[in-house]
């Protein structure tokens, strides 16, 4: 759980870039790619990152971000979810900065049918993202698209740095 704003600004920043780095590896052909028949695909999964951000701080009180709504499987493309995360996710940030304080942050909101700190709230959008980058890896490898390293070099990283990949 965040205590200061500060520290969700230095993580937030930090998921945020690496999210848009993944999200430079996608391409419009690819956005359908799908584990199974009717399942979730890589579009699908993007396009949920991006909305979340809205409705999970709308949800917990925050104001001065767009609402988003799911997109249209046949106008989707990997330019409007990298523009619309990008935007979204700066909004969120100034949205924390301007309406949070670290004492707010101890504050209890109702989601999802239980009752959060506002700090956890900033601690599971986080960590919700870093869940659906590691689906949409997967899905990208599927795919036969590069993924980039987030926690530590992804196997073409390490290719890179002359390194074998480790097994």
């Amino acid at each position: 759980m965040f205590r200061s704003i500060q520290d969700f600004e230095n993580e937030w920043t930090y998921e945020y870039e690496a999210t848009l780095k993944l999200f430079g590896n996608l391409t419009n052909e690819t956005l359908n790619t799908e584990v199974k028949p009717g399942g979730r695909d890589i579009g699908f999964i993007a396009w949920h990152l991006v909305e979340t951000i809205s409705e999970m701080l709308k949800s917990a009180g925050l104001t001065d971000i767009d609402e988003l709504h799911d997109l249209d499987k046949s106008v989707r493309n990997v330019h409007k979810i990298k523009s619309d995360y990008e935007r979204l996710s700066k909004q969120a940030l100034a949205s924390v900065k301007d309406q949070w304080t670290d004492e707010k942050l101890l504050d209890i909101v109702p989601m999802y049918g239980e009752q959060w700190a506002k700090g956890f709230v900033l601690q599971c959008l986080i960590l919700h993202q870093a869940h659906h980058r590691g689906q949409m890896e997967v899905l990208m490898r599927q795919a036969g698209l590069k993924v980039t390293g987030i926690y530590g070099p992804a196997e073409e990283e390490w290719a890179a740095m002359g390194m074998e990949p480790q097994k």
